[in-house]
């Protein structure tokens, strides 16, 4: 079995800047995953009775709009990777989010309560220091997405002109993902799907601009206040702080631990958001909580070491925390991610945690 490598690009700069080095120096990437999203989106998009991909595009364009209003930064280096990759930036705004503008395209509206859930999904685990060997904070999720999407994963560090450098391990032609800054504050989320999705930011501009803040404070209110387009759920950590977020594109409520682990996959904790699920909770996500809820709290001594094994778990097969393409299940494990804050330490691999080359990404050498 191969190992995957985690293909890495350092960025600096404007927000212009940053995004046209980015454009350029993985364009013919950018290209075939826009093809390969866009692909995996009319498929899905189909079977709900949507025959032409034109209106979702539309919605990504007037997503975009509202991104530029919200985080001018974000949005401008959105469209300089466009411009430099030689892809319209609406495109580009819907392969990138793809999740939140499908849904708000197919789930505006009332739909029909408890559809048959999809395989999509990821897994996440926020640490109180209590809970680790060294009394740190510690936050990892896995990112499990579109099998395809795994040739695109890439981290990036960006070292603006202005702000906290950053990390984020994401796909080529997106903003950030799951990562951390040289603030030590740390960013994932996971995907969930309720009624009322609309125009709006997606997920990736919302994470990127929590990224660019210098302290939890303002990382949370950008968080709870983004004119969002759809459901996920988001965490954030510093060195002292965890807290997630279970959102729609309506509503918002927050999480905050005081000395017990937070675990988190793809259906809705919260009563209120769960009545607006398109989706009943699928077998994967359920078995994963539990698994997760289990493993996590076996345990006060965890650590890297213990959080690649939670994350490499295969005790419920297809429905396990470690996803894999061969499963057949339209979903795998695309990249894990384990941050320290206090430490500025992450690490990262591609693919599955037992598959991967796992690098430390740090902030020493800006």
């Amino acid at each position: 079995m191969s190992i995957y490598e985690l293909q890495t690009l350092t960025v600096r700069g404007t927000p212009q800047q940053l995004g046209e080095q980015h454009g350029e120096a993985l364009r013919s990437q950018i290209n075939a995953f826009v093809a390969m999203r866009f692909e995996a989106t009319a498929e899905f998009l189909t079977a709900l009775g949507h025959r032409s991909l034109a209106p979702l595009v539309d919605i990504a364009r007037q997503s975009l709009a509202i991104h530029a209003g919200w985080h001018p930064e974000g949005h401008q280096e959105h469209c300089a990777i466009a411009r430099a990759a030689g892809v319209d930036a609406a495109e580009l705004y819907a392969a990138a989010n793809m999740t939140d503008m499908r849904d708000a395209l197919a789930y505006a509206g009332r739909v029909p309560h408890g559809l048959p859930a999809d395989a999509e999904g990821c897994s996440t685990v926020l640490l109180p220091g209590a809970w680790t060997a060294d009394g740190q904070q510690l936050v990892a999720q896995t990112w499990d997405l579109n099998p395809q999407d795994l040739e695109y994963v890439v981290a990036i560090q960006r070292i603006p002109s202005r702000g906290p450098a950053t990390w984020s391990v994401t796909c080529t032609g997106c903003l950030s993902l799951v990562g951390m800054n040289s603030s030590g504050i740390a960013v994932g989320t996971t995907n969930i799907k309720t009624q009322g999705s609309r125009p709006g930011v997606g997920y990736m501009g919302i994470l990127h601009r929590m990224l660019s803040l210098d302290n939890f404070t303002n990382a949370a209110d950008a968080c709870s206040t983004a004119p969002r387009a759809a459901a996920h759920t988001y965490w954030l950590a510093d060195g002292q702080q965890l807290a997630d977020w279970e959102t729609t594109a309506w509503s918002v409520t927050r999480r905050t631990p005081s000395d017990h682990p937070l675990v988190r996959t793809n259906h809705c904790l919260i009563e209120a958001h769960a009545h607006h699920e398109v989706e009943a909770p699928s077998p994967s996500s359920r078995a994963r909580l539990q698994r997760l809820r289990q493993q996590v709290e076996r345990s006060h001594g965890h650590d890297l070491a213990s959080l690649k094994r939670l994350f490499a778990d295969r005790s419920d097969g297809v429905d396990s925390i470690n996803r894999l393409p061969e499963d057949g299940q339209g979903t795998a494990t695309n990249s894990v991610v384990v941050c320290e804050p206090a430490t500025r330490r992450m690490w990262a691999c591609r693919g599955p945690a037992d598959r991967g080359h796992w690098y430390e990404l740090g902030f020493g050498t800006e």
